[in-house]
């Protein structure tokens, strides 16, 4: 079962990578674009080659829509780093006093942090669902590519179930450590006392 989890959480990871990395190229091509749209609108280039700088005008500019593509790509690709966040133990944890305490306080801590982190990922997960059936029905789009605002939402709240998921399975997997005693996936947490 850990296989399988383990399996999507990276699945997503990857899939929310590529989206984020053709996000950052895009941006990169739309920077280039807009520095230069403004080399070829200036005097220099104007004075030198006008009619090549008109020309270049028209085919060279920022990304229609960049910034629109970039709000829905980052929030599906947050989403889309959640489940293997959460399945690897890689959220911020401050825990100078807690290695002090004895193995089943820790696991007790341990389990009540997997169970609220799942409560709060089903928060997230329906809210958004709901945010989505919303957008979906008002037919809200975005202000320049016009394209639909509930596609952002949908990719999105696809990540926040699979988050929603993995969450209550570690949670459901620290719950049995704590009552069980044994470990079943090492986080590096509990060490040698």
């Amino acid at each position: 079962m850990h296989k399988l989890m383990m399996g999507l959480a990276r699945s997503m990871a990857i899939i929310g990578g590529m989206v984020l990395s053709l996000l950052i190229i895009m941006t990169c091509l739309s920077i280039i674009g807009r520095l230069l749209n403004g080399v070829f609108h200036g005097g220099v280039m104007q004075s030198i080659a006008p009619g090549f700088s008109d020309w270049m005008i028209t085919w060279v500019g920022p990304i229609n829509g960049d910034f629109e593509l970039v709000e829905a790509g980052v929030a599906f690709a947050i989403f889309a780093f959640l489940p293997l966040c959460q399945i690897s133990v890689g959220h911020a944890a401050v825990d100078v006093v807690a290695n002090s305490f004895p193995r089943g306080v820790n696991r007790f801590l341990r389990m009540v942090t997997e169970l609220l982190f799942a409560g709060v990922l089903v928060l997230i997960a329906w809210r958004l669902a709901a945010g989505t059936i919303s957008k979906f029905g008002n037919g809200e789009t975005s202000f320049l590519l016009e394209f639909p605002v509930w596609w952002a939402f949908g990719a999105s709240l696809f990540g926040a179930i699979i988050a929603a998921i993995l969450g209550i399975y570690m949670a459901a997997v620290r719950t049995m450590e704590f009552f069980t005693g044994r470990i079943q996936i090492w986080d590096g947490v509990e060490g040698e006392q």
